[in-house]
């Protein structure tokens, strides 16, 4: 399978028949700054390593590590931003395969990588396609701290063309 790159087509003018399998798109990084893991942590996810720095030195992982629901949200704002369209997008029924297993760190800076690994048009909605993407998000150190399996809805550039 060979690979391509949707970075060539703007977010703005993506539709379901861009996102070709083995397509692929760098996201760009994100920081991960302490007071908005220790924010975050207190406000959705308030066991004592997301939320209390000094209980955080006392766990397991020595120091406060970001929720998983915080790398996340941090991994959706870099999805939007340079992967799902912004004129096609649909939604999303849901995901799979969700797994974090690296800690994420204050000061960590996150770089996501999306790819796509099932495309097809609705059949019984022909004016829309159904893709299955592959997301990964790696530290500094090029180690994946979390791994999804995402299903989105995307709106068709020729609805009227037939179906494959």
């Amino acid at each position: 399978m060979t690979t391509r790159s949707l970075s060539t087509i703007p977010v703005d003018q993506r539709y379901y028949e861009d996102y070709v399998v083995g397509a692929a798109v760098d996201c760009g990084t994100i920081e991960v700054n302490e007071a908005e893991v220790l924010q975050f942590g207190q406000r959705f996810d308030p066991q004592p390593f997301h939320a209390d720095a000094s209980a955080a030195a006392t766990s397991p992982f020595g120091s406060v590590i970001a929720s998983g629901w915080h790398t996340g949200s941090l991994m959706m704002r870099l999805f939007v931003q340079h992967y799902i369209s912004s004129v096609a997008s649909l939604g999303s029924p849901g995901a799979a395969e969700l797994s974090w297993p690296r800690p994420v760190r204050p000061g960590d800076v996150l770089r996501v990588r999306v790819s796509v690994l099932e495309a097809r048009r609705s059949r019984s909605k022909p004016d829309r396609g159904l893709v299955w993407s592959w997301i990964e998000v790696f530290n500094q150190r090029d180690e994946i701290v979390m791994t999804m399996k995402v299903l989105n809805v995307l709106a068709c550039r020729n609805p009227e063309a037939p179906l494959a």
